[in-house]
């Protein structure tokens, strides 16, 4: 369950390391609270970032001094356990928590340094990137599938602030499934501690790959066009090695 918002931690932080820019401390808006958004959030909370949003389908919560532990605990237990909704959060805590009902976050977080959305397609259109770009955003990493509308992406790499596409940044889960069928397939059982170490390490064998794709091609920094290329050329390559031409 952790997989996708973990991989998408990872590979933001080896996107900040282009510009040696360290995660600790930053601002991150994030929307969403499902496993996705939640388990971006843990991860980010134990590398010393600040949680300032959280999100569902109701409406968005800011935490302008950040999300503490104890309340990210009790959010999590609210989503996993009760199934409750983010509203009632803020209201238990409203000193820690603005509620914005048929919101989302983007345009309500006051300033913030890395947006990851992490709810749903089309959840980031225009009007938001510029929301963002305004609040002193400087990178966003896709969590979930598609979030970003294309003016939005046109936005975000018309600044030149760090992109991260879905189709790469949120490749944990897929990673992690191959993983579980090399244990299946050799009889092995590895550790939580383990397979987080092994996807650590295939998210930034794939950074990398993007990143070096990007260059080879003359558009350095251009993580989608990366992405786009590596991923065709895999593709195409395995079709070469099958005898399709």
């Amino acid at each position: 369950t952790e997989a996708t918002g973990y991989g998408n931690v990872y590979f933001l932080q080896n996107m900040l390391t282009t510009r040696g820019i360290d995660i600790a401390g930053k601002r991150v808006a994030i929307s969403g609270s499902g496993n996705v958004a939640l388990y971006t959030a843990k991860k980010l909370l134990s590398l010393g970032a600040k949680v300032i949003s959280l999100s569902d389908s109701d409406g968005a919560a800011i935490f302008p001094d950040g999300l503490t532990q104890e309340l990210f605990d009790e959010v999590f237990d609210l989503k996993t356990l009760y199934r409750g909704r983010i509203s009632e959060l803020c209201e238990a805590h409203p000193d820690s928590c603005k509620y914005f009902p048929r919101e989302r976050p983007w345009k309500h977080v006051e300033k913030v340094d890395i947006a990851m959305p992490s709810a749903t397609q089309n959840e980031l259109d225009a009007s938001d990137a510029r929301a963002l770009l305004d609040a002193g955003c400087f990178a966003v990493s896709e969590g979930a599938n598609m979030p970003s509308t294309p003016e939005a992406i046109a936005e975000l790499q018309k600044a030149r602030i760090l992109y991260a596409p879905g189709k790469a940044a949120n490749a944990g889960g897929v990673l992690v499934s191959g993983l579980e069928m090399s244990q299946n397939a050799e009889h092995l059982s590895w550790t939580f501690e383990e397979v987080d170490g092994k996807l650590e390490q295939l998210i930034r064998g794939m950074f990398h790959n993007v990143d070096d794709t990007a260059k080879e091609y003359g558009q350095e920094g251009n993580f989608v066009m990366g992405a786009n290329i590596a991923g065709f050329l895999k593709v195409a390559d395995a079709m070469l090695a099958q005898g399709v031409c």
